[in-house]
């Protein structure tokens, strides 16, 4: 029987509780990577991301299974998001002005070879954005994160109370980018029932 190895139970970073704000520290890690722009409700870019980001993380998760007898639950979908206002994100949520990075976790002992041969092996799917992919690495460090259960759109006020209260409180201040980790499917789960990691690198 293969080795199974699910992300969101292993680290301390895909672990959040609705109404608690929580500092953790995250470590490096590596993401298969499709960036973008604008409302992801209406991109034609962002959709395209998501039918991008998944054939190759399936293709990974297969191989490794074969390869070194690990089985890989595949991470959840993840965003970064960013814009030149912040603003955009709590008050004014103009979703046109974001800026996007979608994310998918590629645990060790993925290498840059393993994700090279996944792509080609996914290829065959024909994946919208295939020549847009890419594998990064991001090293968040300390962030304060916290749950939230409910329409992406109700987000506003929960960000409003992470960056004014739980961070200053703590005598913090915001460094890096805007992350979300989307714990449940937004294709198949209705809005209200979504759950989603809201995370916001610091430094202090």
């Amino acid at each position: 029987m293969a080795e199974k190895l699910d992300v969101r139970r292993e680290f301390d970073g895909y672990r959040a509780r609705q109404g608690i704000f929580r500092t953790v520290t995250v470590p490096e890690m590596a993401y298969l990577a499709v960036d973008g722009r604008g409302d992801p409700n209406t991109s034609p870019a962002f959709t395209a991301a998501v039918e991008t980001l998944y054939p190759v993380a399936y293709a990974l998760k297969f191989a490794l299974r074969d390869e070194t007898g690990l089985d890989i639950v595949v991470p959840p979908l993840e965003g970064l998001w960013h814009a030149e206002d912040p603003a955009v994100f709590t008050t004014a949520r103009d979703k046109a002005a974001w800026e996007w990075t979608l994310l998918i976790h590629t645990p060790y002992p993925v290498d840059a070879d393993a994700v090279e041969r996944a792509i080609a092996r996914a290829a065959a799917k024909r994946p919208p954005r295939i020549d847009a992919l890419r594998w990064i690495s991001l090293a968040e460090g300390r962030c304060v994160q916290t749950l939230h259960v409910g329409s992406f759109d109700d987000e506003g006020p929960v960000l409003e109370r992470m960056h004014r209260e739980a961070i200053r409180e703590q005598g913090l201040r915001m460094t890096g980018v805007h992350h979300e980790i989307y714990l449940s499917d937004f294709r198949r789960v209705p809005a209200e029932r979504r759950r989603t990691i809201l995370r916001q690198p610091v430094t202090g």
